[in-house]
């Protein structure tokens, strides 16, 4: 018996070493078949088109096939939750927006996973702050006017968003919270409608995305009081941030990274993020980054764990004060 068990525990041994002398030599030769990125929201969206510019490089570096496959519904976990469930070898990674990882799933009375514990992060590759955008005749001219209003008139206010969960709706509870002030929500299933009804007047305000409220405000149609960002955007560069109007500060982004299934070997995750980095930092695919209103991140795993960890507690923080559900 305890020869047997002596024997049993050597086997154990040897078959753990065998995996972490084997870890490396997979990551040397990763890639050698074709790779799938999986997105949980539609073909077309700044999303997708961001996974297609990974894909398209990472296929030309790795000289394998790297394919884009959009797994769409439930505000994106359909496909977040899929990548859990996949193989840890690197094979199948998910890109995917923060409100599918660190709030959707919060919203749900069982969330379909914990992004903490069933994804493994390897980088934020971009992120774009939010520019708050309202009718050119409401009654602030700036993010502090903007303050003061909402302050005496609590019952004028209302914040349009694209819809339960989204960047823009949990950027206007985070801002009501932090300044002390009321307004109503009202959703619309996406941004543009929401946009739309702004333009009209019908709604007083919405923290768009930069790409697609700033060609509204270069026409007039919309007037831009502030950015979420920590600086000022290249495509809003005469918007001030939040911290500059001496207000407090907010600091939000709607930023995409890269995951993979949870339990991917270290020396694997390494790879990946020096091949992204390499691929994304590259002159004209940064560039394109910019000119569509992202911001190149690319921060590393470890720092990348943390940081969804933060933004985790911080939005869960928001759901619960909000008691926000799925819709």
């Amino acid at each position: 018996m305890k020869r047997m068990r002596r024997t049993l525990i050597a086997a154990g041994v040897a078959g753990i070493m065998g995996l972490l002398t084997a870890a490396p030599v997979l990551a040397a030769s990763y890639p050698d078949r074709p790779v799938k990125i999986i997105v949980g929201l539609a073909p077309g969206g700044g999303t997708d088109n961001l996974a297609r510019l990974v894909a398209k490089e990472l296929s030309t570096l790795w000289k394998q096939s790297v394919v884009v496959e959009n797994r769409t519904g439930a505000s994106g976990t359909i496909g977040a939750e899929t990548v859990t469930k996949a193989l840890p070898d690197g094979y199948t990674l998910l890109i995917s927006p923060q409100t599918s990882i660190a709030v959707a799933p919060q919203l749900f009375a069982k969330a379909p996973y914990d992004a903490r514990k069933d994804l493994t992060p390897i980088t934020v590759i971009a992120s774009s702050p939010l520019v708050l955008v309202t009718h050119p005749s409401f009654p602030a001219s700036n993010f502090k006017e903007f303050i003061a209003y909402a302050r005496s008139n609590p019952d004028k206010v209302t914040f349009a968003s694209g819809g339960v969960g989204s960047s823009p709706h949990m950027t206007s509870e985070l801002l009501k919270a932090q300044f002390g002030i009321a307004g109503v929500h009202v959703p619309y299933r996406g941004e543009q409608p929401a946009l739309t009804d702004v333009a009209g007047g019908q709604v007083s305000v919405l923290f768009a995305n930069i790409p697609s409220g700033m060609p509204h405000v270069e026409t007039g149609r919309l007037k831009a009081l502030v950015t979420t960002g920590a600086k000022r955007s290249e495509l809003a560069p005469n918007v001030p941030t939040i911290s500059e109007s001496g207000q407090g500060e907010i600091v939000t982004a709607t930023w995409n990274a890269i995951y993979g299934p949870a339990g991917m070997a270290p020396e694997l995750v390494q790879k990946i993020y020096n091949d992204v980095s390499t691929v994304m930092k590259k002159k004209e695919i940064a560039e394109r980054l910019i000119a569509s209103g992202n911001e190149p991140v690319l921060n590393s795993p470890e720092q990348f764990a943390e940081f969804l960890r933060s933004e985790y507690d911080r939005w869960g923080s928001v759901i619960k004060a909000n008691n926000l559900q799925a819709q």
